[in-house]
């Protein structure tokens, strides 16, 4: 099995850690190894990317489901009314 077919199993740790790894050796390893990297760097850098969609994504929908409802100004504005007449 290779690392293109590994990625998907990968927790988010061992993803970012294999990203970074990716990266080092394209910018500082042998031939083979920046080759290696450049096959694995898109397919990596995509995974990380879905999977930050997916997080941001869900934390946006817990925040909306926390949300409370906004106060109703009518009855802010009845008060202040009966405040001004007293």
């Amino acid at each position: 099995m290779s690392l293109l077919e590994k990625i998907p199993q990968l927790d988010d740790s061992a993803l970012k850690n294999l990203l970074d790894n990716a990266r080092r050796l394209e910018s500082s390893g042998n031939v083979k190894q920046k080759a290696d990297a450049a096959e694995l760097l898109p397919a990596l850098e995509a995974a990380v990317a879905a999977r930050k969609a997916v997080k941001l994504e869900a934390a946006a929908e817990k925040r909306n489901a926390n949300r409370k409802p906004p106060a109703p100004r009518a009855a802010k504005a009845k008060v202040k009314a009966a405040d001004a007449a007293a």
